[in-house]
């Protein structure tokens, strides 16, 4: 069933428990994601990224996407990641999206939430619902999310949820996106200060390659959806190298199966699992 950001992550709120986010720019991808949720029974969100735009057209994916959740046994929310413009927002939501990231986190503060109050306005004009970001969540390869001067200050996550009325909102507490060069090292005591401070739910980006452990940190001090996708994107890429001498379908069979199993190990570990 084909939900919103609302519907399902007040209960992982309230219930201590994370929702993933499984970015899934193909439709093979897609496809393991609910199974392995349904499996699971658990709800689960499914994205794409602006960034992620030349591997999986916004107009060809986006009937599949919507398709595909009204279809599924679970809860299923379809969620545009790190969208950095108002156009293509508007695509997104036009195309059945129910729920879209606003990112203006490179963007001077006051910018951003300008920018984000009018995507917010727009969204829930239509039930949709939109996650924001303060703070800046970096980049792996560059280690920059190792400089805290680019963390959520509390404060900050207060003052951006009252000006934007976002309905979930992500936080830079030291992770990254992409391979980590170093092993992250989480603010667990910045990101309690923020859930004591704001009724949103917070977002944590940049979760493949944290260790278990971290997750349920994570999770304990207040986050309730946890994006994933280099991993599954590892996992895939491992299985073709380990089936590249089989026929193409075989090949396909041992990717698919290969994000299945990421998918359902990461619903396992965040505590979604039985959740519907």
């Amino acid at each position: 069933m084909l939900v919103n950001l609302k519907d399902i992550l007040a209960d992982a709120q309230k219930n201590h428990y994370g929702v993933g986010l499984f970015n899934t720019p193909d439709t093979d991808m897609l496809d393991a994601a609910i199974s392995a949720a349904e499996e699971a029974r658990s709800p689960i969100v499914l994205g794409t990224g602006e960034e992620l735009m030349p591997y999986g057209d916004l107009q060809l994916l986006a009937p599949a996407f919507v398709s595909a959740a009204k279809r599924a046994k679970v809860p299923v929310v379809v969620h545009l990641d790190h969208a950095f413009t108002y156009e293509r927002c508007v695509e997104a939501l036009s195309l059945g999206f129910s729920s879209i990231m606003f990112d203006g986190s490179s963007l001077p503060v006051e910018e951003n939430i300008s920018r984000t109050r009018e995507i917010v306005k727009m969204a829930h004009a239509i039930g949709a619902t939109v996650e924001g970001e303060i703070g800046h969540v970096g980049q792996a390869s560059t280690c920059d999310n190792a400089t805290d001067d680019l963390y959520t200050a509390p404060e900050d996550a207060v003052s951006f949820v009252e000006a934007t009325d976002v309905d979930a909102l992500a936080v830079a507490v030291g992770t990254a996106h992409g391979d980590y060069k170093v092993k992250p090292k989480l603010d667990l005591e910045r990101l309690k200060l923020i859930r004591a401070a704001t009724d949103t739910p917070l977002v944590l980006h940049g979760g493949s390659g944290l260790a278990d452990q971290d997750f349920r940190d994570a999770i304990r001090c207040g986050i309730a959806k946890v994006n994933i996708f280099t991993d599954m994107c590892t996992a895939a890429q491992n299985a073709m190298k380990e089936n590249a001498d089989k026929h193409y379908m075989q090949i396909r069979d041992a990717r698919y199966q290969a994000v299945r199993e990421v998918v359902l190990r990461k619903i396992m570990l965040f505590g979604s699992n039985g959740k519907y």
